[in-house]
């Protein structure tokens, strides 16, 4: 097949993707607007919104990636022209999601003894449990958005969560302002403040996209609620196969990059410094990927549900090229400015050089990186999910963590060999997930000519 087969569907591939990228830098914008006003009232509150932070998101990515089965559903539904399926996905989609927000909300109370056994300073800790407690709440209302999220990218329309995510930011700045410093009748509640700012930008995210979607003809027909449609336990079902594994997969790769953490702090404080900036612009890049992986996981559903297997085969391979070449330019800008980015965090000649050289192996596990989120995505339109998730346990956990722990030792290659394992992992991951994805995608061509093979790969 030539080339311009796949990159002819290039600007369609980024007129998905673009909102999500924006989306996604919104949210990464709230903690650094956060970090940023709070870092004026000191190291110990700041060193707070941190610690509470590190629970928060990991309950995050749980969250999220419960709500992402009901993307690549809808959008099956919506390239079958199933309006009454994709209706039923999406309320019962709303169910769960809300149940999982308070479920979410519970556990971040129930772990919050956990924060005095992490070997904090004591003021930090005080500092952060009414933070965390005020956050925990956000939950709730985050959870619910995610399910309308999720339901609008199924339908293709990606840019509606971007405008609710990015108006949010300017709610969550205001409120941020008004109640962390003080302003007219309102008190200076400092943290509390901060997260009291968080809680209601996510209230209000919520109820934007909520009235956006509900306006909009395009969405009128799933916006008819009957009592004959819920809590159908078959929903359900099928919105928790996809969803437990997907949030499984968020959980192992977020728990390394978490990992690195530690073990950097165990080699001392520049070297977690170090650390902290090289994963904090490797997160960056990765916006972009997981833009292009939502994406892969829209236009792959979409063929699914049309029994289009060639077309889904070439587009999902598409979507792999394009974000092959993008992280390629990423990698280039990290090799190249690898003693300048540094810089702008701080002025510590050791911390610069030492991050300049992951700087080099993040360089080399763009790619990887970047490859294997948009597989995910590819392989999440197919509601391929249990094998993935075991490739990435894995992937992860069975190489890439004892690589990380044995060459990250002080005594052998330091910082280097920690994120040597990142790339053992996430290229082995990448690696294995392209093959299953290579195999389920030619049997479903091959179930055109033969159909005892079936078009159902979810036992495969």
């Amino acid at each position: 097949m030539q080339l311009s087969a796949y990159t002819k569907e290039f600007p369609k591939n980024l007129k998905l993707a673009f909102p999500v990228m924006l989306g996604q830098l919104g949210h990464v914008m709230v903690g650094l607007v956060d970090n940023l006003m709070i870092g004026r009232l000191g190291a110990a509150p700041l060193a707070a919104v941190s610690l509470g932070n590190s629970l928060v998101f990991i309950a995050l990515s749980l969250g999220i990636g419960f709500s992402f089965a009901i993307t690549p559903l809808i959008a099956e539904a919506d390239g079958a022209g199933d309006i009454e399926k994709g209706r039923s996905y999406f309320h019962h989609g709303i169910i769960l999601c809300g149940i999982n927000g308070i479920l979410l909300f519970l556990l971040l109370l129930l772990a919050k003894p956990i924060l005095y056994y992490l070997d904090q300073p004591p003021e930090v800790v005080e500092l952060a449990i009414p933070y965390l407690e005020i956050v925990a709440f956000s939950m709730l209302p985050l959870m619910l958005f995610q399910a309308f999220k999720q339901f609008a990218d199924g339908l293709s329309q990606t840019k509606y969560s971007m405008y609710a995510t990015l108006l949010s930011n300017v709610v969550n700045v205001v409120f941020n302002y008004i109640l962390i410093y003080g302003f007219w009748i309102f008190p200076r509640l400092e943290l509390e403040g901060a997260a009291i700012g968080t809680l209601i930008s996510r209230f209000f995210m919520l109820w934007f996209i909520w009235e956006i979607l509900k306006r909009r003809k395009k969405f009128a027909g799933y916006f008819k609620w009957t009592k004959k449609e819920f809590l159908k336990a078959g929903v359900f079902r099928r919105l928790l196969e996809l969803g437990f594994p997907t949030a499984l997969q968020m959980f192992f790769e977020v728990a390394i990059f978490t990992a690195t953490v530690f073990l950097a702090g165990q080699l001392g404080t520049n070297p977690q410094a170090a650390n902290q900036i090289a994963l904090n612009l490797a997160s960056m890049t990765f916006m972009v990927a997981v833009g292009l992986g939502v994406t892969a996981t829209i236009r792959v559903g979409n063929q699914k549900g049309l029994g289009h297997f060639k077309d889904l085969r070439r587009i999902a391979l598409s979507t792999f090229l394009l974000i092959f070449l993008i992280e390629a330019v990423f990698a280039l800008g990290f090799i190249l400015l690898k003693n300048i980015l540094p810089t702008f965090y701080i002025d510590n000649a050791e911390v610069v050089f030492l991050a300049a050289q992951l700087l080099v192996v993040a360089a080399l596990f763009q790619l990887s990186d970047g490859l294997q989120v948009v597989i995910l995505g590819a392989l999440r339109g197919l509601q391929d999910v249990r094998i993935p998730t075991v490739i990435c346990f894995i992937s992860y956990w069975i190489i890439g963590f004892p690589v990380s722990w044995y060459f990250g030792g002080e005594e052998r290659l330091g910082s280097m060999g920690i994120w040597l394992g990142l790339l053992a992992g996430l290229t082995s991951s990448a690696l294995m997930l392209y093959f299953r994805f290579a195999y389920l995608s030619k049997r479903l061509i091959l179930s055109k000519f033969n159909p005892k093979l079936g078009t159902n790969i979810n036992q495969n």
